[in-house]
């Protein structure tokens, strides 16, 4: 299992529920194509879950 994850949101959050923007947010993704690395832990990858549609995964080594 990698030790980091790469997350970057690829569609625009505009339009789309609260609770979906606060996921964005609290990630850390605020513009399109901005990547952000972070631990990979079950809090991680469930809000990567919640917003999958909008974002890109990546394990990192």
């Amino acid at each position: 299992m990698a030790d980091v994850l790469k997350i970057t949101l690829i569609r625009s959050y505009y339009g789309r529920p609260a609770k979906h923007r606060k996921i964005l947010k609290a990630l850390g993704l605020t513009k399109l194509n901005k990547t952000v690395e972070l631990k990979n832990n079950p809090a991680v990858r469930g809000m990567a879950e919640k917003v999958s549609h909008l974002v890109r995964v990546e394990e990192k080594q």
